[in-house]
């Protein structure tokens, strides 16, 4: 039997959490979705997560959520993080850091789904080691779950690197943090769905889903500058994996960038 993970990318502020609300619901059951995951590092004002938009997502059908570097930037989120019981935060971040590692999902058929996410280090801050971090965890864990992970990092290189080292050992893996999506989607040694890059949830017409003014004048004048959250061009950045429940193994991957109108025509149909 075969269970259906919907994969959703970096959830942009406000015009993101409009997708998810408007959408989600239908497409989770025109899709036949058994367990939606999404990352929402970024879907409290464009950074960080506060408990009011967790509970609002979990209300619109995200059963697990992911992060990434942004996680603890809202202020107070470290006093509810650790009770967010769907929510996980980097496992390689320093020990002892607040939240969860890993988080699980039972579907309607008892099939027990694990999310794991892992900081990449590229162009980013010297955060734990992943691959040797993935190890760690991987000894503490049941083999009885379909294990799924998100890399959140800058680098293509190390979130293929991750796929590989991770092929055959997890059911999928997909990156998250560019807000760009990437046309690369595939099985990994006949096992592990995976993708580069599950692109973003939110404003298209944008910078990484800034506003373009803002950022524009940063790159010009090199001076630290107030980005927000731009509205325009609202689409959908998710990935579909179809994974055998016996066997572990992803038999399907499909990527999926859709527009606020082709989403209204999908539910529509």
């Amino acid at each position: 039997m075969t269970i259906r993970i919907m994969a959703i990318g970096d959830i942009i502020g406000r015009p993101g959490r409009r997708i998810i609300r408007e959408f989600l619901p239908g497409l989770r059951e025109k899709w036949n979705i058994d367990c939606v995951i999404a990352n929402i590092e970024n879907s409290a004002g464009g950074f960080g997560i506060t408990h009011k938009v967790y509970s609002e997502l979990l209300r619109y059908g995200i059963d697990l959520m992911t992060s990434g570097n942004h996680v603890y930037d809202k202020a107070d989120t470290v006093s509810w993080i650790e009770d967010a019981t769907s929510l996980v935060r980097p496992y390689n971040y320093p020990p002892g850091s607040p939240g969860k590692t890993s988080a699980s999902f039972t579907t309607a058929s008892g099939t027990v789904v694990t999310v794991l996410n892992l900081l990449g280090r590229v162009f980013m801050k010297p955060y734990d080691c992943p691959f040797r971090g993935f190890d760690q965890w991987l000894d503490q864990h049941s083999e009885n779950d379909i294990v799924l992970v998100d890399v959140h990092g800058e680098a293509t290189s190390e979130k293929q690197a991750m796929g590989w080292y991770l092929a055959e050992k997890v059911s999928a893996v997909w990156g998250t943090h560019t807000h760009v999506p990437t046309n690369d989607a595939r099985i990994l040694s006949d096992h592990t769905g995976f993708i580069t890059d599950l692109g973003m949830t939110g404003p298209y017409h944008s910078v990484i889903g800034m506003k373009i003014p803002g950022v524009l004048e940063g790159f010009k004048t090199m001076k630290k500058n107030r980005f927000e959250v731009a509205n325009g061009d609202l689409r959908l950045g998710c990935c579909i994996f179809d994974i055998h429940e016996d066997t572990k193994k992803c038999t399907r991957v499909t990527p999926l960038v859709k527009s606020y109108d082709e989403l209204v025509n999908e539910i529509a149909c």
